[in-house]
């Protein structure tokens, strides 16, 4: 969808949101400063790609089926891709659509490293975390290092699902880090408790940053001791959540205009 449309629409869903056209205009020309910036890294990221890959220009726009010129507009921000060609583009580098969008592959080894840190500022005294609130706690590192960034931690596409955001691959990564013996799955009742084994207590989290694993100790130590229905509930009253439609991808834009104390 060209850049313009997604703006138009957001507009509109903003103003049905706070009813107010004065609001909904501020709040929109705010929004296209810090979109302008996510479209260069956009443009800048399938730059990269292609010339990390040794693809020439005229070989992309051969593929897409339109002139090299054509082509050339669109790395210089002068055209914008068709749905089609952004697919085409997507099955050439073999990334998804939303990382076209974002410009950001996403790094699935320091998601997991992002799990692990949590669980090792566990809110609870015998180091668990319920799967639910555990997923909640990862979605409020990713999307209030963007705000504060204007870059996800992870770069992980939330989903809008019933419980929440959440990503698709998160319930892969959970899975994985059993299998490998990082951590421990306990049910409860009805409730599934993951905690990270001792033996991987001093393996370092090679990827991430000491600013990212201290901002993830603050949202830990912020929702320490809440109930993950609190959790839950904060996130779904947040504006990202109450944007998107069931199933949507999440766009990480939209939490720049939330409240700052209600970022997590």
């Amino acid at each position: 969808m060209p850049v313009r449309l997604i703006w138009y629409f957001y507009i509109k869903t903003r103003y049905f949101v706070c009813q107010d056209l004065y609001t909904a205009v501020f709040d929109f020309l705010t929004f296209m400063v810090h979109t302008n910036d996510m479209i260069k890294d956009y443009l800048k990221f399938i730059k990269s790609l292609r010339t990390e890959r040794g693809i020439s220009q005229l070989t992309i726009a051969d593929k897409l089926g339109i002139s090299r010129s054509s082509y050339i507009a669109f790395e210089q921000g002068k055209r914008e891709l068709s749905l089609s060609e952004a697919n085409k583009i997507a099955d050439i580098f073999g990334i998804t659509l939303r990382e076209i969008e974002s410009g950001l592959v996403a790094n699935y080894e320091k998601y997991k490293d992002m799990i692990l840190a949590y669980l090792r500022t566990a809110s609870s005294a015998d180091g668990k975390i319920p799967k639910t609130k555990l997923a909640k706690l990862l979605y409020l590192a990713d999307f209030t290092w963007f705000y504060k960034n204007l870059q996800s931690m992870s770069g992980m596409p939330y989903r809008r699902i019933q419980y929440g955001p959440v990503p698709d691959m998160y319930f892969r990564a959970v899975d994985e880090l059993e299998e490998t013996g990082k951590i421990s799955i306990d049910r409860k009742d009805d409730v599934i408790l993951i905690s990270e084994n001792k033996s991987m207590e001093k393996q370092l989290l090679s990827n991430l940053t000491k600013e990212e694993v201290s901002l993830i100790s603050e949202i830990a130590k912020k929702w320490k001791g809440k109930r993950t229905s609190e959790i839950v509930a904060f996130t779904h009253n947040q504006l990202p959540y109450k944007i998107c439609t069931p199933d949507e991808i999440i766009p990480y834009e939209l939490i720049t205009q939330e409240d700052p104390e209600y970022v997590y």
